[in-house]
């Protein structure tokens, strides 16, 4: 298949190189002029998808979304298939649906979970939103970039997935990091901390797979100084996006207005660029009342 891909940084880079390696034309887009091992690179987004039967995007936030759609729909060939996999506001995704609509042209929005890591093995999980026919035309690229797709449903369901999944994450780590500060106050050996909860009505995925304490559990970002898989600024951005659609929706969410509030403090203090798992050092240097 003759794919277009724009957006190559941490995420898209190694997603577009996947699908070169499976053995389709790959040609690519990134303002930042990068250049990515197996894709040809196109001197514009408008380039980049001329001709193709599937254009990927992977975008910083909506509105470059909505740019970017505003001048590359135009260019699709009919029939096209264009898969967003940006994460983004609700509306935005809408907003792109619609454009891709009125020009005849298959729409997507599929946000992913999995990080760099994910990326990179090509085990992404993706949330789609879209008609029937839109994810099936999108699904063997699924196939190769990730491990499990999942059709949420219509247009702008994809997003609503991920940011409701990321809420839970953003809590969960927060509760995991607190509960390991508060371990080693009480003078809790961090491993047996781990053996406890892993196995206990405390287990989930920020203990069990990416465990924020060095040295216990699997292999993580704490594991190497907390370089981001997962940066907290990318945390704080999609726990906004949450509180954005509860505002919009009307539904209460506390836990996650208050995820977002502790997130913008660690971005604000040092946190910036380094792994949201990295909220477990940053607490174990406050008393209760900093």
């Amino acid at each position: 298949m003759r794919i277009g891909f724009i957006g190559l940084g941490n995420m898209g880079a190694p997603m577009a190189v996947n699908l070169a390696r499976a053995g389709h034309e790959v040609t690519g887009f990134d303002v930042a002029g990068v250049s990515v091992d197996g894709v040809k690179m196109a001197a514009s987004a408008v380039d980049a998808v001329d001709g193709k039967e599937a254009v990927i995007t992977m975008l910083p936030n909506g509105a470059i979304l909505r740019s970017v759609y505003e001048e590359i729909v135009p260019a699709g060939a009919p029939g096209a298939s264009f898969i967003d996999c940006s994460t983004v506001d609700v509306d935005s995704a809408r907003a792109a649906h619609e454009l891709a609509a009125k020009a005849g042209l298959l729409s997507v929005d599929a946000p992913v979970s999995g990080g760099i890591g994910g990326a990179a093995a090509g085990t992404l999980t993706f949330m789609a939103g879209g008609s029937d026919a839109a994810f099936a035309k999108a699904a063997p690229l699924f196939d190769i970039m990730g491990q499990k797709a999942v059709h949420c449903g219509e247009a702008g369901a994809g997003q609503a997935a991920k940011i409701c999944n990321n809420m839970i994450l953003g809590i969960s780590m927060i509760g995991v990091c607190e509960a390991f500060a508060l371990a080693d106050k009480l003078g809790l050996d961090r491993q047996k901390m781990f053996d406890v909860v892993s196995t206990s009505s405390g287990s989930c995925w920020s203990v069990n797979t990416y465990c924020p304490a060095p040295g216990v559990g699997p292999q993580s970002p704490a594991d190497n100084d907390y370089k981001p898989g997962f940066a907290a600024d990318l945390m704080l951005k999609d726990l906004n996006l949450s509180q954005q659609a509860a505002a919009a929706a009307n539904a209460p969410t506390p836990l996650g207005q208050h995820a977002t509030e502790i997130y913008e403090a660690f971005v604000g203090e040092g946190g910036k660029g380094r792994d949201f798992s990295a909220v477990l050092p940053w607490l174990s240097g406050k008393g209760r009342d900093a």
